[in-house]
């Protein structure tokens, strides 16, 4: 057999295994062809119009009918307007045609005024920030946006734990973003948290942080400070780098207190004896209410040392004074007991959370003042049950607490002034003012009384209005100086509205009450809350008018704060 004979068998063999079955023909000059091709025979049916064998999953089976869509979306559609719509008598847009005014923000102006009402704005009408502070030598690119959140943050929580108002929270945080250049900031304040959004634009994911404030303490140098900082950092001409502003709230922070905790003691029992003073008190009845404050606080500190609640911490420091109280009425000592139960009183009553509630909810805040005013509640409460707990032993023991005794009033005018003075003076020291803050609130203290006096005692006015009208002066005062210091009102508003505390008439409720005299002691008490409502209107009325007569830039600010509380 020759070579050609002995490969032929072999062609053939390998044409036969790939060939379709019958014979068929090949195109081409291939002799073999694929094992997936289509066998003779099987028709195939394909879709009419497509040159392909496979569909997509998503295509209509055959014989299923569905409706064309429509030309035009039809009306009520969000994406068509109405029939009634005509673009030649559109309504007017919100545009005006000569175009938005530019909100004139002066700088003169304190930083507090200008950032509030940017702060009231909607985020697309707000100004651009034109000064942007860099976070260190050589960064043309800015700081971290999450380093100055938490910076932000930081602020805020200090601010917060020193009973400053929710909306100044929320001022200082968004002073503090915008000077690093964040304009797009939304900060949120609530009673125990702090939020803040930063969205650089409209396509980027926004940055948000929060932090919870979950304890609280009253120092008003701390305060003062990290104001400072703030008003550093809002400044043109001072540029404060991120690590700058770290260094100096750690110091804020670090800072002790100015006042040891003996002069503190010291400054309760004067408050307690000034205002035992103010009720008709004699030297004697100072000396046993500022005793009996002093003992009170000491025993405060104990149970704050040993982790109880605050409530009842006001609970044990509001007996001390009335066992004191009742024990000179069951000496038969001629004293008025009554004076002494409400000098101690005086010292124990929160005058300051009760402030910063009520202007929570005049500002707009009303989950921070309903959980604030819930909180003074509570202390309210804690002071009742222990002054009525020992009234109660007292009367059960016999002894004759007059309530009529505590009604008279020094005629001498000068010693109720003095009093009164001394009486913010103590208040300030146990709020940790600064020394420099101290005279100006010792003296806004005495022309509240002067003015209280005035009209209540010589005009015969009411209390309440008398009053509002003197916390409204308060207000005024320490709104101006504390524009004149670029700082916060509350140490120049807090303790000056000391003398006006409704003390008097606490203790008559309670004492009606632990007589069993439920109708006097409830409209008693109810005069007690109707006086420390004036006093915080008053206060808020009277830093609202300051406002309007200082130089705020222009009319537009008004209007931007009108508009986004529902006027």
């Amino acid at each position: 057999m020759t070579d050609a004979e002995d490969r032929k068998p072999k062609s053939d063999e390998a044409r036969s295994a790939f060939a379709p079955p019958g014979g068929a023909a090949v195109d081409g000059d291939m002799s073999t062809t694929s094992e997936f091709a289509i066998p003779e025979g099987l028709a195939v049916l394909r879709p009419a119009g497509s040159e392909s064998e496979t569909t997509s999953e998503f295509a209509l089976p055959e014989g299923l009918d569905v409706a064309p869509a429509p030309a035009v979306e039809p009306e009520g559609s969000a994406f068509t307007p109405p029939s009634t719509y005509s673009a030649k008598h559109a309504p007017s847009a919100f545009t005006p045609p000569t175009g938005v005014p530019v909100v004139s923000l002066t700088k003169d102006v304190p930083w507090q005024d200008r950032m509030r009402t940017m702060l009231r704005m909607p985020v697309a009408e707000r100004p651009a920030p034109e000064v942007v502070q860099r976070g260190g030598d050589g960064d043309e690119a800015g700081p971290a946006v999450p380093r100055v959140l938490d910076l932000t943050l930081r602020i805020g929580e200090l601010l917060l734990a020193g009973g400053e108002g929710a909306e100044d929270v929320e001022t200082a945080m968004f002073a503090v973003c915008r000077s690093y250049g964040l304009d797009r900031c939304e900060p949120n304040v609530t009673f125990t948290l702090l939020a803040i959004s930063y969205q650089p634009s409209l396509v980027d994911d926004p940055v948000t942080a929060s932090r919870t404030v979950r304890r609280r303490g009253t120092d008003y140098t701390r305060l003062a400070a990290v104001y400072q900082l703030v008003d550093d950092l809002s400044d043109d001409e001072t540029a404060v780098s991120l690590e700058e502003a770290y260094r100096r709230l750690a110091e804020i922070r670090r800072n002790r207190h100015p006042y040891p905790g003996w002069a503190l003691t010291g400054a309760s029992g004067l408050l307690a004896g000034a205002a035992s003073v103010l009720v008709g008190g004699d030297l004697i009845v100072f000396v046993a209410a500022a005793l009996g404050a002093m003992l009170g606080d000491r025993l405060a500190w104990l149970c704050a040392g040993r982790g109880l609640p605050e409530f009842y911490q006001f609970t044990v420091a509001a007996m001390p004074p009335a066992a004191i109280g009742v024990a000179l009425t069951l000496g038969h000592v001629d004293v008025k007991a009554s004076a002494v139960i409400t000098g101690g009183l005086f010292a124990l009553l929160p005058g300051r959370a009760l402030v910063a509630g009520v202007q929570d909810g005049l500002t707009g805040f009303y989950i921070t003042a309903s959980a604030r005013l819930l909180e003074v509640l509570y202390f309210f409460v804690g002071i009742v049950a222990g002054v009525l707990l020992v009234l109660y032993f007292g009367v059960q023991l016999g002894a004759r607490l007059n309530p009529d005794a505590a009604l008279g009033v020094s005629d001498d005018p000068v010693l109720l002034i003095g009093a009164s003075m001394l009486l913010s003076l103590a208040f300030a020291v146990l709020l940790q003012q600064e020394r420099s803050t101290v005279v100006w609130v010792t003296l806004n203290g005495g022309v509240a009384w002067v003015v209280y006096g005035a009209m209540h005692y010589a005009g015969d006015i009411s209390p309440v209005a008398s009053t509002a009208a003197a916390a409204g002066l308060v207000g005024l005062f320490g709104q101006l100086l504390s524009r004149y210091q670029f700082a916060s009102a509350l140490p120049y508003t807090t303790a000056a509205i000391g003398p006006l505390l409704p003390g008097s008439a606490t203790y008559f409720g309670l004492l009606a009450i632990a007589q069993n005299k439920i109708d006097e002691g409830l409209v008693s008490l109810s005069k007690a809350v109707a006086l420390a409502m004036a006093i915080a209107i008053g206060v808020n009325l009277g830093s609202e008018i300051s406002r309007m007569f200082l130089r705020i830039g222009s009319a537009e600010k008004r209007r931007a704060a009108k508009r986004t509380r529902g006027f």
